[in-house]
């Protein structure tokens, strides 16, 4: 294989995926960890008749879980085709 140069527009692009990367493990991490070490005071509130931590932590923080993978999702496929490296699907019928 020969070297492949990185170009500006490639460089513009990884810092851009790291960026987003980095924000979104931040909220994880948000949600995760110091959401988590809240979790003795949020158990004093109750929803229906359950501490308010486990309803956190058994749900809510699976939903954050999806929508931090759907931002990504989302973004990356916009950035992908703004800068050309987006996936061509095919639609064929064997």
């Amino acid at each position: 294989m020969a070297d492949m140069e990185l170009t500006d527009r490639h460089r513009l692009y990884w810092r851009r995926n790291l960026w987003l990367t980095g924000t979104l493990l931040t909220f994880w991490f948000s949600g995760t960890f110091i959401a988590g070490y809240y979790a003795s005071e949020l158990n004093t509130l109750s929803f229906m008749g359950f501490p308010l931590g486990f309803y956190i932590f058994a749900q809510g923080t699976l939903i954050a879980y999806l929508i931090i993978i759907g931002v990504y999702v989302w973004i990356m496929n916009r950035l992908d085709l703004r800068h050309g490296v987006a996936e061509h699907r095919s639609h064929r019928s064997d």
